[in-house]
């Protein structure tokens, strides 16, 4: 999976379902640490902010949630 630069969707849109989708497949399951802002500005080729807008995103749906200085993790289901 990888963003479409050509894409009329924005980025963060397109990060955000990627992740939703690797969410989905439990390859992230319940509970578990998301990689870091940083090694998805990486593994993407995305600015860091753009990043965070994604992950604010998900947040926002209530998908993950954040442990300040801990990192992000996939909320649990209960």
């Amino acid at each position: 999976m990888s963003v479409d630069r050509g894409s009329v969707v924005p980025p963060w849109r397109q990060l955000a379902a990627i992740l939703r989708k690797r969410i989905d497949s439990g390859e992230f399951p319940p509970g578990s640490r998301i990689p870091s802002i940083l090694s998805l500005s990486q593994e993407y080729g995305l600015a860091g902010i753009t990043v965070r807008k994604a992950i604010a995103a998900l947040k926002d749906e209530g998908v993950l949630e954040t442990a300040s200085g801990w990192g992000t993790y996939v909320a649990r289901k209960d």
